[in-house]
């Protein structure tokens, strides 16, 4: 019998709702801790994967407590049929910078068969999935919370991919390391669609990847994809990273700690400038800055009293990326107060401040900030003079229904 998408959604909720409580009465001490989507999935003997031959997609933060590597653990174990992996951008062992993969190769650890899945989506991935054997996909990486993070995109085209193929997928649930509190910043338009965004989330999107599966499977697949989701016990959605006990692997080359993380949804829109993001120093995403920008950009961006941080003058020579061996100044975001930091109306600030305070501000020649924000609003609004206020006002009534949305698919209260 073929389940309508509403009663899929419901019978994989209660399934992973009624497997969670063995895992929560094993706590011991009367303490609570977190676990992984993994860690529950090995606790259960792999039972979910009984009888299949499984790939998956996973990188560098695909890893255990002690810091082992999923795939290592579960090529030992007689238990899983593995069989392959899908590695997204950066790679499966994450040696490729921004904008590159590994390519098709066989991991010298395990032997096992190595797909590139970075920019491939549709039939072409489908294809992959088919010529690989499985029968299968489990997806588990660590993201960080913002729409134009590419990993979660990576999960809906393989969840559309899996649907061509006639694979299942299995997606292991990790923290959202910035919390899961709320969503915030502007929404997709989909005909800016890319794939720093895929479909109309909000740019801060408050979610974890097993309820982003469950949005994605629902709200925006043709039809949806068998789905298996084994989610995390012990996680508030309150919690910042280092309350999960789990060790952070940069889940990409610029993406060193979880600070970098509380920054990046609002600071990764420099991408679409002519500044650095501060790609190429120890503090990406924190430190942000061109030639010719002096103590009046920090000045101005610290009287907005913005709350949770503060702005230092800096200066820096970023290793590579823009302006690559050259000295140039800017600031440094000091979050001193992470639950009143808002990263999304903090990113704006800069922006504008940026421009008002340095003559050379310019956008990038693509418009690749409409991609970054979703549509034009952004941009537009800020070339018309407007204030950091009156650019988070434009976005409020997207950012309510997409709130709405959200909200049917939170599956941690």
């Amino acid at each position: 019998m073929k389940l309508s998408r509403r009663s899929l959604l419901a019978t994989t909720t209660a399934a992973v709702a009624a497997s969670a409580a063995p895992a929560a009465a094993a706590s011991t001490g009367g303490g609570r801790r977190l676990r992984t989507g993994f860690e529950r999935l090995a606790a259960e003997g792999y039972a979910l994967l009984d009888g299949d031959r499984v790939g998956v997609v996973t990188n560098p933060t695909g890893i255990t407590r002690d810091a082992r590597h999923i795939v290592d653990v579960m090529h030992a174990d007689d238990r899983v049929n593995l069989t392959a992996v899908f590695g997204p951008e950066h790679g499966f062992r994450g040696t490729a910078q921004a904008g590159g993969s590994e390519g098709r190769h066989d991991d010298p650890a395990t032997g096992l068969p190595v797909y590139d899945t970075y920019q491939k989506s549709g039939q072409p991935l489908a294809d992959i999935f088919t010529a690989s054997g499985v029968d299968t996909v489990v997806f588990d990486i660590q993201d960080v919370g913002a729409r134009f993070y590419t990993y979660i995109w990576t999960l809906y085209d393989c969840m559309e991919a899996a649907r061509l193929a006639g694979k299942r997928v299995v997606v292991l649930d990790r923290p959202n390391p910035v919390t899961g509190v709320s969503a915030e910043g502007p929404v997709l338009h989909r005909e800016f669609a890319t794939f720093v965004g895929r479909q109309p989330i909000s740019q801060a999107h408050g979610m974890t990847v097993v309820e982003l599966a469950l949005l994605f499977n629902e709200e925006f697949l043709p039809s949806p994809v068998p789905l298996d989701t084994v989610r995390m016990t012990g996680w508030r959605r309150s919690e910042f990273y280092d309350a999960s006990g789990l060790p952070w692997v940069p889940p990409s080359p610029n993406m060193p700690t979880p600070d970098t993380a509380l920054v990046y949804a609002g600071t990764c829109l420099f991408e679409g400038t002519n500044l650095s993001e501060g790609r190429g120093t120890t503090r990406p995403f924190e430190l942000l800055g061109a030639e010719g920008v002096d103590r009046r950009w920090a000045e101005a961006a610290g009287e907005l009293g913005l709350p949770g941080v503060h702005f230092r003058e800096a200066y820096f020579a970023p290793t590579f990326s823009k302006f690559q061996g050259r000295t140039i100044g800017g600031v440094q975001l000091h979050v001193h107060d992470r639950a009143a930091f808002d990263p999304v109306r903090t990113g704006i600030a800069l922006l504008i401040t940026a421009k008002r305070s340095w003559s050379g501000f310019a956008w990038r020649s693509d418009n690749w900030i409409d991609r970054l924000t979703g549509s034009t609003l952004v941009r537009t609004m800020i070339d018309a003079g407007a204030g950091t206020d009156d650019v988070v006002a434009g976005w409020q009534q997207e950012l309510t229904a997409f709130r709405e949305v959200r909200g049917q698919y939170l599956v941690y209260r």
